[in-house]
């Protein structure tokens, strides 16, 4: 089961730990029998692993837009394909790259897409793979029921607690619970000033 909305918990890992994961989640696809022709990352939360997965295993990349969720734990009713494949995959070997699986429901679009598009094969990668995901990755690198909160969304994470939450003491607790969890306390209250009002950004 998912954890109920009041009882968020967090993962916020480091850059060097992610960098460490896909480390790890390319010399696991080298070793293995699927060599992909290209990388498609799908936007926004694929982008960065999709490019460091890019770098490490020379393959060419391109992405698609989905959009799903709206904030902390908070998904529209299904995901909604923006734009196609950036680049043909067409009679080529295609691995598609977000950040997590949680719905599944985005990877599932994203390689169905693919696909259509006449891939002759495609392989999904994730970071984070959740037990309820409808599509569970070919690659992945850790399993959790927590809401993660990747470097590259620290302060939209912040405003998304804002907006969900309103009242402050609500606020205060889930912004400290993202920093036991790992995030930076002077970041977490930076972006808190900035965003409530003591300082435009």
């Amino acid at each position: 089961m998912k954890p109920v909305e009041n009882k968020v918990t967090y993962d916020v890992p480091t850059w060097r730990q992610i960098h460490s994961m896909l480390l790890r989640q390319a010399e696991k696809i080298c070793k293995g029998n699927f060599k992909p022709d290209v990388i498609i990352a799908v936007a926004r939360g694929g982008w960065f692993p999709a490019r460091v997965l890019a770098d490490l295993l020379q393959t060419a990349l391109g992405s698609v837009s989905i959009e799903f969720y709206v904030g902390v734990g908070e998904a529209k009713s299904e995901p909604v394909l923006m734009q196609g494949a950036s680049v043909a995959v067409s009679g080529k070997r295609v691995l598609v790259v977000d950040d997590v699986a949680d719905s599944g429901k985005s990877m599932k679009l994203a390689i169905g897409h693919v696909v259509q598009q006449g891939a002759k094969e495609a392989r999904a990668a994730t970071i984070y793979f959740k037990p309820w995901s409808a599509v569970k990755p070919d690659y992945y690198a850790r399993e959790t029921r927590n809401w993660v909160v990747f470097p590259w969304e620290i302060k939209e994470t912040i405003r998304g607690i804002i907006r969900k939450y309103v009242d402050k003491d609500a606020v205060d607790e889930e912004t400290a619970k993202l920093v036991k969890a790992g995030l930076h306390k002077k970041l977490a209250e930076k972006f808190l000033k900035e965003m409530l009002g003591e300082r435009l950004c």
